[in-house]
């Protein structure tokens, strides 16, 4: 697992499973279930250099849609509606990606 070490595999796995359905993934809700929002910026950020598939820097719209799946593969990937809702709370200068810091904030929020 991509986040050994970091997230225990019980709460991605129950994460996972409340947003089985399509349009049914809260961030916010997923950031909690899995244990994000109480990790030091650090952590999050290594969190985020596995999330960033390209290694760009960013983490992109295209990225974005395999979310889920990169906590636990044969996860369903977001519908577009999930997509643009999660990059929108995440893209604080509106430039169309989410850097670290906004992924960190983010994940506080």
């Amino acid at each position: 697992m991509a986040f050994a070490g970091i997230l225990e595999k019980e709460d991605i796995e129950t994460a996972i499973e409340t947003c089985q359905a399509p349009d049914t993934f809260d961030h916010k809700a997923f950031f909690a279930q899995v244990g994000l929002t109480t990790k030091p910026a650090e952590e999050l950020k290594k969190i985020f250099a596995v999330l960033d598939q390209d290694k760009s820097g960013y983490i992109e719209e295209t990225e974005l849609k395999f979310f889920l799946q990169n906590f636990q593969a044969g996860a369903r990937v977001l519908t577009d509606k999930e997509n643009k809702t999660l990059l929108t709370a995440g893209d604080a200068d509106a430039d169309g990606k989410m850097g670290p810091d906004e992924f960190v904030a983010l994940v506080k929020s």
